[in-house]
């Protein structure tokens, strides 16, 4: 795949790259489109885990203003037609995603970072969350995310003071999962991803329904779907292959079957 999306493939591992590098990988039409075409092509079995980055010095500045300026319709109908289809997609994966966040993360850039299942970040990545700056409030799911990971208070301070956020303090905050070198981070996010390809992808892709499910579920509902999906997962090869491996004291060999 060419032109503003780029994927690609390494055994269970497909990485998909924003590629606008000369605006920070903006959002425009394209890149939405191109973003939706791979994200359709995560749903494949084979892949096994899936990492989003950006081209060059940037992850995803967020919303070109330059075409947001000349959008025909509506802010709504766009937002509805363009972002939230790829976050709705994202999210529906049952296997993990991990943003590699490699420069500028800001706006809805930073949306789709924390819709995404683990941050990983370069020492020299930034969060900025860009709305209130521009006289706008966040969007494309990031306040439903950043409540969930940072807590009210914090994720309300920090969307409406427009505080730029370095790597080490999105660490400390629990916004990202690991800070990596800038040199060698595509290698060092790439073994990380090969570790999570090898897990039993089944079983990861249920415990992120659950924890999906699980925020503002009842006890008895939760228990409910934990039991519904230990079912689903009882029946799977990985659950064969875990038990048999546990009992002849060697490694499990997951499929993600």
């Amino acid at each position: 795949m060419a032109g503003e999306v780029l994927t690609s493939r390494d055994g269970g591992v497909l990485t998909i790259t924003l590629n606008r590098p000369d605006v920070y990988n903006a959002f425009n039409r394209a890149l939405h489109a191109g973003l939706a075409s791979a994200l359709d092509a995560a749903a494949d079995p084979s892949v096994r885990c899936v990492v989003i980055t950006g081209a060059g010095k940037g992850f995803c500045a967020g919303q070109d203003l330059k075409e947001f300026s000349s959008m025909p319709g509506s802010i709504e109908d766009e937002l509805e037609e363009t972002y939230h289809p790829n976050i709705r997609r994202l999210r529906r994966l049952e296997k993990p995603v991990l943003a590699a966040v490699n420069g500028a993360c800001a706006g809805a850039g930073l949306s789709l970072a924390v819709a995404c299942d683990v941050r990983l970040a370069s020492e020299g990545a930034s969060f900025v969350p860009g709305f209130v700056g521009i006289g706008l409030v966040p969007d494309s799911g990031g306040t439903w995310f950043l409540h969930r990971l940072l807590g009210f208070a914090r994720a309300f301070e920090w969307m409406s003071t427009n505080r730029r956020l370095g790597a080490d303090d999105a660490l400390a905050w629990g916004l990202v999962s690991e800070v990596l070198p800038v040199d060698g981070f595509a290698d060092a996010v790439a073994e990380r991803a090969a570790r999570w390809a090898e897990q039993p992808t089944r079983a990861v892709g249920l415990t992120k329904r659950l924890f999906d499910h699980a925020y503002d579920a009842s006890l008895e509902s939760q228990l409910a779907l934990e039991a519904e999906l230990q079912q689903v997962a009882t029946g799977t090869a990985d659950f064969a292959e875990g038990v048999a491996a546990f009992l002849e004291k060697r490694p499990p060999r997951f499929t993600g079957s």
